[in-house]
């Protein structure tokens, strides 16, 4: 059986170890340009130093009013590649790989005046209600996330990442409580998902799989259940999805997501759910911050991979503290400057 440090292959992405740093927001674009800045290149590259074997670079805009504030990245304009390619080069030299999740906030764009999404639904009673988009604009925002892919292509990216979760753009037209349209992309809420898959996966290279993020399942009245999101995974999956990246909720309140169930591993699963429905390789991700969690999951099959998202903003060497907990650390895997620390090494 594989462990967490067993190399795993997709197309021709090849990481050293199964641990994800999964994408979080930092909201420290001060220059509001959406260029990720030193607190992004230190954020990000002190990870791979610490032994992460595959990185997802936060939520970044396809759109300037895409973004949840105008404090967080975008990849809008070819200005940003420059900056892009800077982390990326470095993440690699520590071994690593790393990719960027491309998403439109939808109406969760806080700073957008005003916020769009596919029905003028606001998100709750203080959010600003968002204009409706014409088809037109849907058909501008697909080729919005194709010039994103491009652009992360260019910039050195291993891989791209569709936001498909936790409320936003993607998730908005595939549930039924925020898609109200008449037209056919509230006929078929699965389009515009779909055709987003289809466009990115057209500017990727051939071997270059495309990762998406999904929230498997809400938790508000009337929201939707695992049964109806694995048949949006099986619409994306056709579109040219390669990978799901397994999470939940998103469309109601902060607290709504899994109730008082919200515990260690409480999303895994949903990973095993969409993983065995489809037969397509997966992410666990939500408060996996044991080592000993972390690894079951993997030795037990349920998920290929497993995103650590607050353990490592609490430890940035979380992987080689995990690797040292679970039966020690290859030499090899510690960087030079750091031989000197305590590690116990197999």
């Amino acid at each position: 059986m594989p462990d967490l440090f067993a190399p795993y292959e997709l197309k021709a992405l090849t990481l050293k170890n199964r641990v994800v740093m999964p994408p979080m927001c930092q909201y420290a674009v001060s220059r509001q340009d959406g260029i990720p800045n030193d607190w992004h290149f230190v954020h990000y590259v002190s990870r791979a130093v610490g032994g992460t074997g595959f990185i997802i670079v936060e939520m970044t805009g396809v759109h300037p009013d895409g973004r949840i504030t105008n404090q967080d990245t975008g990849i809008w304009s070819d200005e940003h590649i420059d900056a892009y390619r800077r982390l990326t080069d470095a993440v690699h030299t520590q071994g690593a790989k790393i990719a960027i999740q491309l998403g439109h906030a939808g109406r969760k764009a806080q700073d957008a005046e005003p916020p769009v999404a596919p029905s003028a639904i606001p998100f709750d009673a203080k959010s600003k209600t968002p204009r409706a988009l014409s088809a037109e604009e849907i058909t501008e925002l697909v080729e919005a996330y194709r010039e994103g892919a491009r652009r992360a292509v260019e910039a050195g990216f291993d891989t791209v990442e569709l936001h498909g979760a936790h409320g936003y753009l993607i998730h908005q037209f595939h549930s039924p409580l925020t898609n109200v349209r008449e037209d056919e992309y509230g006929a078929d809420p699965f389009l515009f998902g779909e055709q987003v898959a289809r466009t990115v996966r057209e500017v990727l290279p051939v071997e270059m799989p495309l990762l998406m993020r999904v929230s498997a399942k809400e938790y508000v009245e009337g929201g939707y259940d695992e049964a109806y999101a694995l048949e949006f995974c099986r619409r994306y999956k056709a579109a040219g999805v390669d990978m799901f990246h397994v999470s939940s909720g998103g469309e109601g309140p902060i607290g709504s997501n899994g109730g008082p169930n919200a515990g260690p591993a409480y999303q895994v699963n949903l990973a095993e759910y969409i993983r065995s429905g489809l037969q397509v390789p997966v992410i666990a991700v939500g408060r996996l911050e044991s080592y000993e969690e972390a690894q079951s999951i993997v030795t037990e099959e349920k998920a290929e991979l497993v995103a650590v998202g607050r353990g490592m903003l609490s430890d940035p060497y979380w992987a080689l503290h995990a690797q040292e907990a679970l039966g020690g650390v290859d030499k090899a895997n510690v960087p030079k400057p750091y031989e000197r620390g305590i590690w116990k090494r197999k």
